[in-house]
């Protein structure tokens, strides 16, 4: 007797119905926002916030190129870099580099003490058109007295200068002119003598 296959009825799973709920909805709803910043953007933030916070300038390097000294110097925070290049004694004489002698002064380093520099921090301000700009302990000095003077006089001084200016060429129109206002002055004093006895006497 031949057997006879049995009867594969094919198995049906029913689909949940929260499923098709949820494949409606995502199908439906606009795709979410990608969260990612720039990362270029939020270094360049980062740095100049961090730059904007700090007046100061940290030197990272001293080297000698040909008859310059290069100082090299970074932000105290962020990757900006600024290069300093004065002048290197070439005779003997400390008047060849003064410039860098006042960029030492600011930074406190002696020059019998120049491995001091890398890692001195030197006074700066930092400008978004021009740049770094370091100040020198001359430049602070200037402006502290200049600022004490005008609270002191409480003038401005442009207003002095004025002042200054005009008194001197009253001087000089005066010794110019000296014998034409000794003249004036007599004839004045005399007719001034004479109304004055009109004056008494009439």
């Amino acid at each position: 007797m031949a057997e006879q296959p049995s009867e594969e009825r094919p198995t049906v799973e029913a689909a949940d119905p929260g499923d098709s709920a949820d494949s409606t909805v995502s199908a439906n709803s606009p795709d979410p926002p990608d969260p990612a910043v720039d990362e270029e953007l939020k270094r360049r933030l980062r740095e100049a916030y961090l730059n904007d916070e700090e007046d100061a300038l940290v030197v990272t390097a001293v080297r000698m190129t040909d008859d310059e000294v290069v100082v090299e110097t970074r932000a105290p925070h962020g990757e900006t870099t600024h290069v300093e290049r004065f002048d290197a004694p070439r005779h003997g004489s400390l008047e060849e580099c003064a410039e860098f002698l006042a960029f030492l002064e600011s930074a406190g380093v002696s020059p019998l003490d120049l491995d001091d520099l890398v890692g001195a921090r030197v006074p700066a301000t930092f400008d978004p058109e021009t740049g770094w700009r370091v100040r020198r302990a001359a430049d602070r000095t200037t402006g502290d007295d200049a600022a004490g003077d005008d609270d002191a006089s409480g003038s401005d001084p442009s207003t002095r200068r004025t002042v200054r200016s005009g008194w001197s060429a009253t001087v000089e129109w005066v010794r110019e002119y000296r014998d034409w206002v000794i003249a004036v002055l007599l004839v004045g004093g005399e007719l001034l003598f004479i109304a004055l006895i009109v004056v008494l006497f009439a």
